[in-house]
């Protein structure tokens, strides 16, 4: 009779660990947490912890059944590309679900004691993320993955906090009122874009497409979007704070303008890294 013998290693059990604590984060609040009514908040958090249980499992069982030739995507990028998006995902929903439905609304009885359980373990499965990707990224020297590379998860950190920005700054609309600020909304969506298609590219194996080569795209592409960041970073402040341009400044502009400048560094480490980086993408 044959035998099926389960590789162990620890990325097996971090990833059996994240699948274990996101669906016990979003089994705790479908089942007793009272959020049929509770908002776009709740839609996110439970989808933060739905998408990236869904990925950890199709990345499991590949990896257990051996069907990595057989995907239609880079092996080598794509499970890290989803262990670190799934890490930014439950981080978030690990801010925003204690804040929105434990601070504000203050439960009580089995709904709060729910809550507090996918709080929890929304942590324990934003760590187990992590640690995937420390184990899976690459180490200097190595030959690997594109998305494996430090450029490679700065992307993801750039499109993740592209759409946070865009979530801060599009409800209500706060770049309506002048065109610097106008500006600034398309340096977002243009960099979002970019680093996106480059994302794609790499976990479809489809960078040899690009009409130059992937090397030189990332090299230009980072010094012009360091440049437009560089612009953003200056811009929004100014026509958001200063009382001569400013309508009206809350929280969420505020937190534009920090997350701008983030976004800023990030893409100059990206530079900085992908200068002197060699890499084999595939």
């Amino acid at each position: 009779m044959p035998l099926i013998v389960v590789p162990t290693s620890q990325l097996l059990w971090a990833r059996v660990a994240a699948l274990l604590f996101t669906c016990v984060a979003f089994s705790a609040v479908a089942a007793h947490g009272n959020l049929q009514y509770s908002g776009s908040m709740a839609d996110w958090c439970i989808f933060c912890w739905a998408f990236s249980f869904a990925c950890t499992l199709l990345v499991l069982l590949v990896e257990l059944l051996g069907l990595q030739a057989r995907v239609p995507v880079s092996w080598s990028n794509f499970p890290i590309t989803v262990a670190c998006y799934a890490a930014l995902l439950c981080l978030s929903a690990s801010i925003i679900f204690p804040v929105f439905f434990l601070k504000y609304q203050s439960p009580s009885g089995e709904v709060r004691d729910h809550r507090i359980v996918s709080t929890v373990f929304s942590c324990l499965a934003a760590v187990a993320y992590m640690v995937e990707v420390s184990l899976s990224k690459a180490r200097p020297g190595e030959v690997a993955g594109y998305m494996a590379t430090a450029p490679g998860l700065l992307k993801v950190c750039q499109t993740f906090l592209a759409c946070i920005i865009f979530i801060l700054i599009s409800n209500p609309v706060t770049y309506g009122h002048h065109a610097a600020l106008k500006w600034c909304m398309a340096v977002y969506c243009i960099c979002f874009i970019l680093s996106m298609a480059i994302v794609v590219l790499c976990v479809g194996e489809w960078t040899g497409c690009l009409p130059i080569p992937f090397s030189k795209f990332l090299s230009a592409y980072g010094l012009l979007a360091v440049i437009m960041y560089l612009t953003a970073t200056i811009i929004w402040p100014v026509f958001q704070f200063d009382k001569q341009y400013s309508r009206n400044s809350d929280s969420k502009t505020i937190a534009a303008a920090v997350l701008t400048a983030l976004n800023f560094l990030l893409y100059v480490a990206d530079l900085a890294y992908s200068a002197r980086l060699v890499f084999v993408s595939g």
